[in-house]
């Protein structure tokens, strides 16, 4: 029996007649609507025509998290008086809940992305609602621009409503074609914002580490705000992990405590959205609960001002989750949740002052996730590089080119990054490419279930209570009864049946020397294929894995998986990974002790150099070999290696070395390169230069600043971007760091001189090395400056009139005393004779009086000697 009562008091009511009228109109529409007004439930139902009078029509609800999926399916049968999969049902990876008379479908964006891979046409669905998008997940941005397509193409009697629970939807309003904006009024009541900082100041938030300090805090202000305040309390805190902490400080509170996160079973989250019994709650919640949910019963939110944010490091091939700050917009969708149902209050754990400095909106995902799931949809979709989707945010090129050079690598896309046969059975298997391509090479070796097992463990990181050994996760997780462990068997039923033994599917796509189904066979050399699906130091072993050891299986598909992060040890629990990044166990990891390991979960903090390994397995040398085998490689290296040449032959695996030998006659061309490379990184000054060499090399600066061409452009960047034009033949005769000590630097710049124009004859006329001053003495130019400098005794300029020119341009003239000491500085010695040469006469004279000193020095020889040599004279 529909429940009309509770229907009727969902505010987004007022709003839908508008909605429908856009829709009918332009067929696209913006709903715009505060976090609990119906939005999710009531909205999908009118348009599917199971309330009211309206035309019957078939609606799918793209929800950005399974946990919100799930809970919307249900709260609208509800409505209906109904169970989920009667007319509502829903569809998650890995549960399916829908009957014969479903109209109202509530999906993943995955799940609907996987269904647009499948079935461009949508056959059968009507309207199409993207919920949440104002999260800017990459998933539902994705399924937005398919959609477009969609309508575009082949369907344009297809409805798409992008459903916001902020007022900022110009952005999808634009993307939409000016599609309306429908806003729908909240009932909220007034949040009374409290300020609850730490008393002594905690550690920033890296990686995925939190100070233990705040969560000691935010436990403590949840104590507070229970003695406070009447009503249930939301606590927001970052991830799983920290929930399990806080909850852990909050034992003996006079209320039961929930955890509501992704991962919690469906019972718990059930639970928490039945609203309380009578006995007072504490809800500790992700993100998940901001816009997703609506919690009953809450009055107070606790606010740790933290969230995760996934971020990738492509030099070095980490993605992972990182802790941040959470955005202004968060922040207040937090504590609009204390005011859904009466006036509230919402304690934040961080000071006022702060709260002005932080973002506005959270980070769009495209801008800063790993994007090769993104680009294999992408390919998959013909469009490989992304430009004709309709976007908010184009990818980042950079990230997109990695994506590339994985999906290359993996045989999911051809060298024109067209997506292969392989690519399309990867990107239906609701993986990333990577998990895809162990999924599909590992059962060919070790069996489908076996695989399965590995590849279920990484594409849902096991609680940190399973350790950081994946082969004991895996046994852990095998007789594991709690929440994670049933859905990792239920995911590993779902990828073995989808692989099934098959093989590894490589058929259409690259061959092993590639990547893309690398040889694992015994005693074959790295990057050919025995197909005989052998494993390491076997060739006899099937593809069921039969007689490999658990840590043998799970180190092979986890190398598949990440094959830049197989590693190998350098000694107290250091590795270095093939991508050139060092990585570190913690301090009493059974791992510590392993030769060779695959790194699954690793990050990087900002301020360390290498990264840490939450999750690895041990590797043997040959497997590690193999599943990496596309980076290796063997050759001379001739390289500049703290301050010297280094000639060696080396055999690595990406960065790793494997084995080294000295080069005792390297390739001359390659020894010339390092000589070059040692003068980019140490500079210059490897060569032999004088006073004379450096003099020159300051003139031809100057006719070059001052001339142009053809006067040589002899700065840094110039002269070691092309050292041919001046170091030879000299440099290719150098073979070591002490031959570039004896290149003479003064007689290697004179090959740059325009001797082709006879220009070169004029250097001295030009940009004269001395200019002999009416003393007669000849005096150095220094032309390092702005402008030449001319520094001489004051006496010896006695009856020049016009400042000396250098290729035009006035000299800067250093006036001297007598004991060489700066008495004036001019470019216009006319007008120091007229103006300066008073005071400077008057103030010198009487110090240096052995030395002429006229009152018209017009009027007087110029002279090197004092007054008295000059008589003898």
């Amino acid at each position: 029996m529909i429940r009309t009562e509770a229907l009727d008091r969902l505010p987004v009511r007022t709003a839908v007649p508008a909605l429908e009228r856009a829709l009918d109109d332009r067929g696209v529409a913006v709903l715009c609507a505060p976090p609990g007004t119906g939005k999710t439930t009531l909205v999908p139902l009118v348009l599917a025509g199971l309330t009211g009078n309206g035309p019957v029509r078939r609606v799918l609800v793209a929800e950005p998290r399974r946990i919100a999926a799930r809970a919307a399916a249900r709260r609208m049968a509800w409505l209906l008086g109904e169970r989920p999969g009667e007319r509502v049902g829903f569809t998650v990876r890995g549960e399916r809940v829908v009957g014969r008379r479903t109209v109202v479908e509530v999906v993943t964006t995955g799940v609907l992305l996987q269904r647009l891979q499948r079935d461009q046409e949508l056959a059968g669905v009507d309207v199409v609602i993207i919920d949440e998008c104002h999260e800017r997940h990459l998933d539902a941005d994705t399924v937005a621009a398919f959609l477009l397509d969609v309508r575009e193409a082949i369907r344009p009697d297809l409805r798409l409503v992008a459903a916001s629970a902020t007022t900022d939807a110009e952005g999808w309003a634009r993307l939409l074609g000016d599609a309306p904006v429908i806003q729908a009024e909240g009932v909220s009541y007034p949040v009374e914002v409290l300020w609850a900082p730490p008393v002594r100041p905690v550690k920033p938030p890296h990686g995925m580490r939190v100070d233990p300090a705040l969560l000691t805090h935010v436990a403590a202000t949840v104590r507070r705000a229970l003695t406070e305040r009447e009503g249930d309390v939301l606590c927001f805190l970052p991830g799983v992990g920290e929930i399990g902490r806080v909850a852990g400080q909050l034992a003996g509170v006079d209320a039961e405590v929930l955890q509501v996160h992704g991962r919690a079973p469906a019972a718990v989250q059930d639970a928490v959205l039945a609203g309380s019994s009578g006995v007072r709650r504490v809800v500790l919640a992700t993100s998940v609960a901001e816009s997703s949910l609506t919690v009953p019963g809450v009055r107070i939110v606790v606010d740790s001002g933290l969230a995760r944010e996934p971020r990738t490091d492509h030099a070095r091939g980490l993605s992972a989750l990182t802790t941040v700050r959470a955005s202004q917009a968060a922040g207040r969708q937090r504590a609009g949740r204390a005011g859904r149902e009466a006036p509230g209050a919402v304690y934040r754990c961080w000071d006022q002052a702060e709260d002005g400095r932080l973002a506005r909106f959270p980070a769009p995902e495209i801008k800063v996730a790993d994007l090769a799931a993104f680009a294999l949809q992408a390919a998959c979709w013909g469009d490989p590089d992304a430009s004709s989707l309709a976007l908010l945010d184009p990818p980042p090129a950079g990230a997109m080119g990695a994506a590339r050079e994985v999906l290359d690598a993996i045989g999911a896309v051809d060298g024109g990054g067209r997506v292969t046969g392989r690519g399309v059975r990867m990107s239906r298997l609701g993986l990333h490419p990577r998990l895809a391509r162990a999924l599909l090479d590992g059962a060919a070796e070790v069996g489908a279930r076996r695989a399965a097992e590995v590849v279920a463990l990484l594409s849902e990181e096991p609680p940190r209570e399973y350790g950081d050994d994946l082969a004991a996760a895996l046994r852990t997780a095998r007789r594991g009864q709690d929440g994670y462990a049933a859905r990792w068997k239920q995911e590993v039923r779902r990828l073995s049946g989808q692989v099934d033994g098959a093989g590894s599917g490589s058929g259409s796509g690259k061959t092993a020397s590639s990547g893309a189904a690398p040889d694992i066979g015994a005693g074959a050399a790295p990057g050919t294929s025995t197909g005989t699906g052998a494993g390491p130091g076997s060739g006899t072993r099937t593809r069921s894995g039969e007689g490999r050891s658990d840590d043998a299986v799970v180190g092979l598909v986890a190398a598949l998986a990440f094959p830049e992060r197989v590693a190998r040890a350098r000694g107290d629990g250091a590795f270095l990974m093939t991508s050139g990044t060092g990585a570190e166990l913690r301090e009493g990891s059974p791992l510590r002790r392993s030769r060779w390991l695959a790194v699954a979960v690793a990050d990087r903090p900002s301020h360390a150099a290498s990264a840490r390994v939450r999750l690895a397995a041990v590797l043997d040398e040959d497997t590690a070999l193999a599943a990496a085998g596309h980076l290796r490689v063997r050759g001379e290296e001739v390289r500049w290696v703290d301050g010297e040449v280094t000639a060696r032959s080396v055999d690595r695996l990406g960065a790793v070395e494997l084995a080294v030998r000295p080069l005792k006659q390297p390739d001359p061309e390659l020894v010339r390169g390092a000589l070059v490379d040692g003068l980019r990184r140490e500079g210059l000054g490897l060569l032999r230069w004088n006073r004379d060499s450096e003099q020159l090399r300051s003139r031809l600066a100057f006719l070059h600043r001052v001339l142009g061409a053809p006067w040589p452009d002899v700065s840094d960047g110039a002269l070691l971007a092309d050292p041919d034009a001046w170091l030879e033949p000299e440099l290719s005769r150098a073979r070591r760091r002490s031959d570039l000590g004896r290149i003479d630097a003064g007689q290697a710049l004179r090959r740059l001189l325009p001797w082709a124009t006879g220009e070169a004859a004029r250097l001295d006329e030009l940009a004269p090395e001395r200019i002999e001053v009416p003393s007669g003495s000849r005096i150095r130019v220094e032309y390092g400056g702005d402008q030449p400098v001319l520094a001489v005794k004051l006496q010896e300029l006695f009856g020049l009139a016009e400042t000396p020119r250098v290729a035009g341009v006035p000299v800067l003239v250093h006036l001297l005393s007598p004991a060489g000491r700066p008495a004036a500085v001019t470019a216009d010695l006319a007008s120091f004779w007229r103006e300066g040469y008073k005071a400077v006469r008057a103030e010198l004279r009487g110090r240096y009086p052995k030395h002429p000193w006229p009152e018209d020095p017009a009027t007087v020889p110029a002279t090197r000697y004092t007054s008295a040599r000059l008589k003898r004279s």
